[in-house]
């Protein structure tokens, strides 16, 4: 109930209840013509699809059901204190009508919204006009027992709800009819609003089992997040303990080997403090090494596009790189992202044969895109024991995709998105 129908002590004002009543004929107006217009073109749009015509118009028509979804989601949450989120799948903004069309239909909140607009116009329709009905009607019943409306005269009387009136003390039955429902609609007109908000959220809404959908991809993807934080910590235990510890340890050797060595063969001592200064500068170039692998000092210094631009200055290939970045991600998703981009232009250089690879970050519709395209022989998919396998599952944490076009023949377009603010 909103806050609106209620007074400081919880009882229903007679604001509340002649605001409830309003407010259920507007929606009962805007129900049931809204939801025949826009199922019926739905259906003969989808019809069309066959011949061609629908492909064009049925992006249109869809556009249309769900602005009109999503304004009575509005009027749930304002008016009801219900609010019912939309689900949609995005799209991209670039896609030809048939990639729109399929993509909308392939969309189970689509379906859901073209289940919904049948009942809108049925039990939503009732719904919404018993509020006014229950507060207006007994308006007719007052005036029939004052005698302000004459009735009486025609010759098989007339019937008030189940009251038939046919004279002056019948018509007081009305009276007495229309204070019972007057009393009614004092408690049940601001309920009965509530109906039609959660009926339009029982079938508007999500159900159990994209629920259910939601909390298994995420416990995968959560999963894939241990287990690739766990792979990282033993590659750079193994990375220390191969490399710079080992380097580090014969240092250290070399050191006292030199102290042993200064008296009696300075020559010598001198060699092995040059071979201890060049080990040292290998093991701190490693070092640098490993620490811009867990997390470059570029990107968190310079942000997502210097970081990607300083990547692409290490390739072997040419690489022009485009950035359109309003501002700074959250680190987390800078990091993602960098990584995400690392690993496809390492797939890109090795495995594609390309002499061009073109990189473009920006940011629309609140997602950050990064789209890598090569000039390669093609044939790149994401499959078991790919790198970009790895590359999305780590996406899946952050619910990020990752999509692939890659023909025979090439070209190669990866495009890489991750929610951010």
């Amino acid at each position: 109930m909103t806050t609106d129908t209620m007074n400081g002590t919880g009882r229903t004002t007679g604001r509340g209840i002649g605001l409830a009543a309003v407010r259920g004929l507007a929606l009962a107006l805007l129900s049931l013509p809204g939801a025949v217009l826009c199922f019926c073109l739905s259906l003969v749009s989808i019809a069309l699809i066959p011949i061609g015509v629908g492909i064009v118009t049925t992006p249109y028509v869809l556009t249309g059901v769900r602005a009109f979804a999503n304004a009575r989601r509005v009027l749930a949450a304002e008016w009801g204190g219900v609010r019912i989120p939309p689900a949609y799948r995005p799209l991209p903004k670039d896609a030809n009508p048939w990639a729109r069309t399929f993509g909308m239909l392939r969309d189970p909140a689509t379906w859901r919204d073209l289940r919904w607009l049948p009942v809108d116009m049925t039990a939503g329709f009732v719904t919404a006009l018993l509020p006014a009905v229950l507060l207006f009607y007994p308006l007719e019943g007052f005036a029939i027992a004052a005698g302000l409306w004459r009735v009486l005269d025609g010759a098989d009387g007339y019937w008030y709800g189940f009251v038939r009136v046919h004279d002056q003390s019948s018509a007081f039955g009305a009276g007495a009819l229309a204070l019972v429902l007057l009393f009614f609609a004092h408690f049940l007109t601001p309920r009965l609003l509530g109906v039609h908000f959660r009926l339009t959220r029982a079938v508007l809404g999500g159900d159990q089992r994209e629920l259910a959908e939601r909390v298994r991809v995420l416990t995968e993807t959560r999963r894939d997040a241990v287990d690739a934080s766990a792979a990282e910590l033993r590659r750079i235990e193994r990375d220390l303990h191969d490399g710079a510890q080992a380097r580090l340890v014969a240092v250290g050797m070399d050191l006292g080997t030199i102290e042993a060595l200064l008296d009696k063969d300075p020559e010598q001592a001198k060699k092995l403090i040059a071979q201890a200064r060049a080990s040292s500068v290998e093991a701190l170039t490693e070092l640098r090494e490993l620490v811009r692998g867990i997390h470059p000092p570029v990107l968190a210094e310079r942000g997502l596009g210097d970081a990607v631009r300083a990547l692409a200055l290490r390739l072997p290939v040419a690489t022009e790189v485009s950035v359109d970045l309003p501002g700074r991600a959250e680190a987390p998703v800078e990091s993602a992202a960098y990584f995400a981009v690392s690993e496809v232009l390492t797939n890109a250089v090795k495995h594609s044969g390309a002499d061009r690879i073109w990189v473009d970050l920006h940011r629309a519709d609140g997602m950050l895109r990064a789209t890598v395209t090569d000039n390669g022989k093609g044939g790149a998919v994401i499959g078991a024991g790919s790198g970009l396998a790895g590359v999305e599952r780590r996406l899946g944490t952050f619910d990020g995709v990752l999509a692939v076009s890659s023909p025979a023949g090439g070209p190669t377009m990866v495009t890489v998105e991750i929610p951010c603010a």
